[in-house]
């Protein structure tokens, strides 16, 4: 089968490539992926810049839609030809104190799609029934795509940190995680949201405004502490999120955040920290880290889709096929899509 490979450790090093297609083992289904989302992280992984555990060669993908076309005879509750979404956790250990309660995204032995097992960049992906979700009837393949990373914004908007009706929240970069998170801060209903971006995310920030953004800050062309306190009853934000994966962001998190404030952060970012935490101290300040998400979470943002409570159609930049997966991977490096997302063969 066709599928996207990363296979060395240079940038540049992913490619399709002809593999052998996956044999259905037991207690486990056969998914033949329709649409999966480009990640950030895969990005990440074209330009050799992953700061987590990879194995060579792997198959990328992990934000996976697509239909049951095989299922072991061991396995009950799942047919052929049934529609899913695929967690991203492909392998957990099952028994440690962080699977036994509930925190499996957490789990020390978990192996991640696209990054140590073969993921959804091909025609074919071995799924354990444990990580399957039923699309609802009146959602795409190419919005059923995109619950993943939805998944991670709300884990991160609503089960981590705090959000009060009335809240400034303020939004560290708008690429999809950061679109995302708008979302759910207006969810969850937000006062003021101010999202901010660099010169590449032009586009970007004029569909945060559509989002439900209030307000945008370029910070090459602002100063964002100052906007930041010209808001409410200028001592900064109620919570501060950071989607950008760059460490210094976290430097810029503490100057806008309020005393007694949170910042959340979702974004990865390799690069050793060179500044003082003491600002941290000196306002109170919480930190949350937010990593992946659960079975609820992907529950719940499934029922957002159906009910139509979650606007995927302009986060959604361009459907790719998978022999155009460069194109797909550029348009969201260059900051022209906030997702991509490609169409698998088959």
């Amino acid at each position: 089968m066709k599928a996207l490979v990363k296979f060395g450790l240079e940038d540049g090093d992913v490619e399709v490539r002809d593999v052998a297609e996956p044999t259905l083992q037991p207690g486990t289904v056969l998914i033949a992926a329709r649409a999966v989302g480009v990640c950030g992280s895969d990005i990440h992984m074209w330009r050799n810049k992953q700061s987590w555990a990879t194995r060579q060669p792997v198959i990328l993908g992990h934000e996976t839609a697509g239909v049951i076309v095989a299922v072991a005879d061991d396995v009950d509750g799942w047919n052929v030809g049934e529609r899913v979404v695929c967690e991203t956790a492909a392998s957990i250990c099952g028994t440690c104190a962080l699977c036994r309660t509930g925190r499996y995204n957490l789990c020390p032995h978990r192996e991640g799609y696209g990054a140590i097992r073969d993921g959804a960049f091909g025609e074919l992906m071995l799924a354990e029934p444990r990580v399957l979700h039923r699309i609802p009837d009146n959602v795409s393949y190419e919005q059923a795509a995109m619950t993943e990373p939805f998944a991670v914004a709300y884990n991160a908007m609503v089960e981590r940190a705090p959000v009060v009706p009335g809240d400034l929240v303020v939004i560290q970069g708008i690429g999809a995680i950061g679109a995302l998170s708008l979302q759910m801060a207006r969810l969850r209903g937000a006062g003021t949201i101010v999202v901010l971006g660099t010169p590449v995310d032009a586009s970007r920030l004029e569909k945060a405004i559509i989002l439900g953004a209030d307000r945008t800050v370029d910070i090459t062309a602002e100063d964002a502490g100052e906007v930041i306190r010209s808001l409410g009853d200028g001592f900064g934000a109620d919570l501060v999120v950071d989607a950008t994966g760059v460490s210094a962001a976290l430097r810029q998190s503490l100057d806008l955040v309020r005393p007694y404030g949170s910042i959340v952060k979702i974004g990865w970012g390799p690069q050793p920290l060179d500044f003082s935490l003491d600002p941290l101290v000196a306002k109170a300040v919480t930190l949350y880290g937010s990593f992946s998400h659960t079975w609820t979470t992907w529950e719940r943002v499934l029922e957002l889709f159906s009910k139509g409570k979650l606007d995927t159609e302009t986060v959604l930049g361009g459907v790719y096929e998978l022999a155009d997966w460069e194109a797909a991977f550029e348009d969201m490096e260059s900051g022209r899509n906030i997702k991509s997302v490609m169409v698998m063969p088959g």
